[in-house]
């Protein structure tokens, strides 16, 4: 066998498990997200997110002004 079949041969070995790899990693994020149960919030906590996010915004609109 020459070196450029050997090179070729060695290229689509790390082509395939590039492939793999993303496979895999790609999996995992999707099962990570589908696997967390809850995330709802209760109205408390939403109104203190929405009052934190209230606040920085007129802060930033006194530093403009």
């Amino acid at each position: 066998m020459d070196t450029q079949q050997i090179i070729a041969n060695l290229e689509a070995e790390r082509d395939r498990l590039d492939k793999a790899i993303a496979a895999l990693k790609g999996s995992k994020l999707r099962n990570t997200r589908n696997g967390r149960r809850g995330g709802r919030l209760s109205a408390a906590a939403k109104k203190r997110i929405s009052d934190a996010q209230k606040k920085r915004w007129a802060a930033r609109k006194r530093g403009a002004a």
